[in-house]
């Protein structure tokens, strides 16, 4: 028995479509997931930015520090390279994850 709403041509048991119906009616209330569907391209590109801006930072306090020997300027490197160096992986990460995403695409 085929059902003639399929586009893809594919024949579905009537307890397949009652289950693939109860998964669509469930992700249709998930409103959050709506509005992502919507706009998928909305979300601003904000880790790239802040790597870079943390990398300047971090380069400024560093030749600040080499050159004025200052326990404080050397000391804020040290906080904030750790966090630059994770951001900078993180944002690595997405980007192979994007393009294994995309190269697994049919």
């Amino acid at each position: 028995m085929e059902s003639r709403n399929d586009p893809d041509g594919v024949a579905l048991s009537p307890h397949e479509r009652l289950a693939l119906w109860g998964i669509e009616a469930g992700l249709r209330q998930d409103r959050r997931l709506v509005r992502r569907m919507r706009h998928p391209v909305s979300r601003p590109a904000r880790l790239p930015v802040s790597v870079a801006a943390l990398t300047c930072v971090s380069l400024l306090l560093l030749v600040t520090g080499i050159l004025t020997s200052d326990l404080a300027v050397l000391w804020c490197l040290v906080a904030l390279w750790p966090v630059t160096v994770l951001l900078a992986f993180r944002m690595l990460r997405r980007a192979a994850v994007a393009e294994e995403r995309t190269r697994t695409r049919p």
